[in-house]
């Protein structure tokens, strides 16, 4: 299987691996032993490394309960993992519980220039590996997002912590339900779709590089911001009402009341409230850790297909 963003160095041994270089935002990092010290941002991450069994080796988590609600089966999995920062880390807290390793992203968990970053972190000898859909923030030459910013970033962790099997067992599990998906859908992918995360003067939305923008496509649509040139980013109401979109994504905060106040709006709004979408009362909801990187993505191309295309379910 043709891995983009990372390369493996050789030599295994039936015990640890010896040695394991990955490419982070194009820069390589070398782990001559398995971390057993990490720190994971996000929820999509946290849920990425839970899904490879990762607990035993997170002595902290950030940007959690600042931002989103959990639900039963995230607490179950977490058990006494603690929650070091209720949303962006200081170098304090992650110095207090000696990391080996931060696991997070550009605008997730990190900010460029700012305090913590992959530089400030190595001069704590601090690895940082960095969700590859954020690069984008640092790297303009991305490609437009696939799925692969999923199963490449799984595949990386795989490889750091010599879960290599797990990983390539969930990445396949993942693809063949996501042909199962395709094969429903069919070739018509035209279904004219925005998502609206937040925001009333200009919406917060998805662009080019962002993972959702591949998972719309997987799911018989198109989004319509496609051509806005980042992952995440704030576009004008009317470059939006102009292309007059079918289908709405919705991002779910708040377990639902939050998606009433954004189609609240939109029904307000004099240019939103006249596009087919809105008109029509057409939109799913998705919670966050649905709609960025993570093992939720699958769940969610089948929520949104079956919305976009329900006769064909």
């Amino acid at each position: 299987m043709k891995r983009i963003f990372f390369a493996l160095t050789l030599c295994f041994s039936a015990i640890t691996h010896a040695s394991v270089t990955v490419e982070s935002c194009g820069q390589p990092i070398t782990f001559d032993a398995v971390p057993e010290r990490m720190v994971v941002h996000d929820i999509n991450m946290t849920e990425m490394a839970f899904a490879l069994g990762l607990q035993d080796k997170i002595v902290g988590l950030t940007g959690i309960t600042g931002w989103y609600k959990t639900g039963p089966e995230f607490e179950e999995l977490r058990g006494s993992i603690p929650e070091l920062a209720p949303k962006y880390p200081t170098m304090e807290n992650l110095i207090a519980v000696d990391p080996d390793l931060f696991f997070a992203g550009w605008y997730y968990g990190m900010k460029p220039g700012g305090e913590v970053t992959p530089d400030t972190l190595a001069v704590q000898n601090i690895n940082t590996l960095v969700l590859t859909e954020s690069c984008v923030h640092l790297d303009g030459e991305r490609k437009k997002a696939s799925m692969d910013l999923l199963f490449d970033d799984v595949a990386r962790l795989g490889a750091v912590f010599n879960k290599q099997k797990q990983a390539d067992e969930l990445i396949a599990q993942w693809r063949e339900q996501l042909a199962q998906i395709e094969t429903k859908v069919g070739e018509i992918n035209d279904t004219r779709v925005f998502l609206y995360d937040s925001g009333e003067e200009k919406p917060f939305t998805a662009g080019k590089y962002a993972i959702i923008t591949a998972m719309i496509e997987a799911a018989g649509g198109k989004n319509v911001m496609e051509d806005v040139e980042t992952s995440w980013g704030r576009v004008a109401w009317e470059s939006v009402a102009i292309k007059n979109p079918e289908f709405l994504v919705l991002l779910d905060y708040q377990d639902g009341n939050g998606v009433t106040k954004l189609m609240d709006f939109l029904k307000q709004h004099p240019a939103m409230k006249e596009t087919d979408a809105v008109k029509n009362e057409r939109f799913v909801a998705l919670k966050y850790a649905e709609l960025t990187p993570g093992p939720a993505n699958i769940g969610a191309i089948e929520k949104m297909a079956k919305a976009i295309n329900p006769d064909r379910f």
